[in-house]
C-alpha cells in the first residue's frame, strides 16, 4: 500500500479539510527526506498521537549555507514513500521549491536569542531558513501537533521559539535521539562517511556521554570540556566547531552546572559535518 502523495498547498488543504470535517486530529512530521529510523520513530510517536500524520519532504534551499551541500543533499522520494508506507502515515506533501517561494517571496521569520552561538555561529542564515519554512509547512498543514527529533536541539528550541512568539496553535513534541548500536546518532549525513571514518564517528557519542557523566558527578566544567575536545580530536575528527555546556531551557552558556542542562557539539570527520547533545544535570537534581 502507498502513501498518497500531494504536491501543491492547495490539495493539501483539500484533503486536510476532508479529515477535519470528520474532527480528525492532525500531526505534521517535517524532513528534508533521506528517511533513517530516526525520521521513522518521529512519524511512529506522531502515529500514536494523532488520527492522521502528514510527512513534510522538501529540501530546502533557505538554510543551506554551501550551494554545494544542497546539491549534493540526498534525494530519495521513491525510498522514502517506500518506507513510509508500511507505518500507516495517511499523506506525504512533496512541494517543490516554486511552491514553497513562488515568485515574488519577500518574507523571511527570524528567531533571535536561541540561533546566537551553536550551529547559528558557523551557519549564518541557516536558522532563518528553518524558521521561515516551519512556519509555513504549520501554516499549510494546519496540524495540531508537530514531532522534531532532539538531537538537533537547538533548532528544536528555535521551533518551540517561533510557535510561542506567533501564536501558531500547534503542539511541539520532542522526541528523543535514535542511535546506532555503537552509539552513533541517526542523521542523513552519515551516509557521507567513508567505511574509516563510520569506525570514528561513534567516539563523538562516547565522549559526549563520558563527559555529561563526569559533569554531573561535580567535575569542573572548563577543564572538563577542554579534555573532552582534546579525545573527540584524538579519536581522528578534524575539526571541532564547538563543544559547549547550555542550559537545556533557554540555551544560555554555562559555567557551572546548576540547573538541568545539554552538552552539544559539532564536529568535522573528514568532510562530513557531525553534531550530536547530550543531556546533564546535576546528581541528586530532581529535574
Amino acid at each position: 500500500m502507498s502513501v498518497p502523495i500531494v504536491r501543491t498547498v492547495a490539495e493539501l488543504r483539500a484533503v486536510v479539510a476532508g479529515w477535519r470535517r470528520s474532527d480528525a486530529s492532525v500531526a505534521v512530521v517535517p524532513t528534508m527526506g533521506a528517511l533513517h529510523d530516526g525520521h521513522l520513530s518521529l512519524v511512529r510517536a506522531a502515529l500514536q498521537k494523532a488520527e492522521r500524520v502528514i510527512v513534510t519532504l522538501f529540501v530546502n534551499p533557505k538554510q543551506f549555507n554551501s550551494a554545494a551541500d544542497l546539491a549534493a543533499y540526498p534525494r530519495t522520494e521513491n525510498q522514502d514513500a517506500a518506507k513510509l508506507a508500511p507505518l500507516g502515515a495517511q499523506l506525504l506533501y512533496v512541494p517543490d521549491a516554486e511552491e514553497m517561494y513562488p515568485p515574488g517571496f519577500a518574507t523571511t521569520v527570524s528567531v533571535s536569542g536561541v540561533r546566537e552561538g551553536l550551529c547559528g555561529a558557523f551557519r549564518p542564515g541557516h536558522f532563518d531558513g528553518v524558521a521561515t519554512v516551519v512556519a509555513k509547512l504549520f501554516l499549510q498543514t494546519g496540524a495540531d501537533f508537530a514531532f522534531f527529533g532532539e538531537k538537533d536541539f537547538q533548532q528544536l528550541q528555535l521551533v518551540r521559539r517561533v510557535v510561542q512568539d506567533l501564536d501558531i496553535p500547534i503542539t511541539v513534541v520532542p522526541c528523543p535521539t535514535v542511535r546506532e548500536a555503537d552509539g552513533l546518532a541517526l542523521s542523513s549525513r552519515n551516509a557521507r562517511l567513508s567505511p574509516a571514518e563510520r569506525a570514528i564517528a561513534p567516539n563523538l557519542a562516547l565522549v559526549l556521554i563520558e563527559t555529561a557523566e563526569r559533569l554531573a558527578r561535580g567535575s569542573p566544567v572548563l577543564p572538563t570540556l577542554a579534555e573532552a575536545r582534546a579525545a573527540i580530536l584524538a579519536a581522528g575528527f578534524r575539526d571541532i566547531e564547538y563543544l559547549e555546556l547550555r542550559g537545556e531551557t533557554d540555551l544560555q552558556p554555562m559555567t557551572s552546572l546548576d540547573r538541568p542542562a545539554r552538552l552539544l557539539a559539532a564536529s568535522w570527520l573528514g568532510e562530513t559535518r557531525l553534531i550530536d547533545n547530550v543531556r546533564t544535570s546535576p546528581i541528586g537534581s530532581t529535574n
